[in-house]
């Protein structure tokens, strides 16, 4: 009696694709576009870290943050008269940790509240042109601004049906969103800062948010305009808690210093 043929799909492993040749098989740079469409990359990114407490001497930190020319900005809380909060910017995340850790740490009888802990890093979305603006530069000035002392910070988190919509649906739901944030920053009422923070918080939240500006409400209003478009209210999982607070220290930007 004859053998049955083995069939390709029985005598031959399928093949995996094979991972793309750049430093060893990954290529973790951020990617925009330079002049005439032609590709260009940067492999920095600023960290930033959202830091909520109770009981300090906001007083005497800033002082302490002032000597130490510390990256970093406090914002008192305007829903608890002894709350604050403290965002770190750097390009080394051991900055935090080495740094603004131990300045932290000085203060007698700090609560620090877990709930508000938000951390990210700074991304591109492929079309920039200058990225080291985009990535490091524009991110610091903002929150360095002092004509933008008002703050709204708050983590999301998407829920696993955008991923599974279509490349070109994702396209119009981020412009749509896009859209309504270019034309808050255009008439003056609200700038932002917009994060990557997969696999860097205790909650898992897809991206951390920073909405700044001059006075208040208009942050208010865009996060209201904002819930009425197509990937807020089908597409967003999460949002918050909620930190809103005004700058009562801020560095001193320079656009020439190279950030740690």
């Amino acid at each position: 009696m004859s053998e049955t043929p083995a069939t390709e799909s029985q005598s031959t492993p399928a093949k995996r694709p094979a991972p793309p040749e750049v430093d060893g098989g990954i290529d973790l740079s951020e990617k925009g576009r330079g002049e005439a469409g032609k590709p260009v990359s940067l492999n920095r990114r600023l960290f930033m870290q959202f830091m909520g407490f109770r009981n300090g001497n906001i007083e005497e930190l800033a002082g302490l943050f002032e000597n130490a020319s510390a990256q970093a900005v406090i914002y008192q809380d305007i829903h608890d008269a002894s709350g604050f909060g403290v965002l770190a910017f750097c390009e080394d995340p051991g900055y935090i940790v080495d740094e603004i850790q131990p300045l932290l740490r000085t203060q007698k009888d700090l609560e620090y509240r877990e709930e508000y802990t938000m951390l990210g890093r700074t991304y591109a979305i492929g079309y920039e042109s200058d990225l080291e603006d985009v990535l490091i530069k524009r991110p610091a000035q903002r929150v360095c601004d002092p004509e933008t002392p008002w703050a709204v910070y708050y983590p999301v988190r998407r829920s696993g049906a955008f991923e599974r919509q279509s490349r070109e649906d994702q396209r119009k739901m981020l412009a749509e969103h896009g859209g309504i944030g270019h034309a808050y920053g255009k008439a003056g009422y609200a700038t932002d800062i917009r994060l990557a923070g997969h696999g860097l918080n205790k909650d898992d939240n897809d991206f951390i948010v920073g909405l700044l500006g001059k006075q208040l409400f208009p942050l208010s209003a865009l996060v209201q305009h904002m819930r009425r478009t197509r990937q807020t209210s089908e597409f967003i999982q999460k949002m918050g808690p909620f930190f809103i607070g005004r700058a009562v220290w801020q560095p001193e930007y320079n656009a020439n210093a190279r950030l740690v």
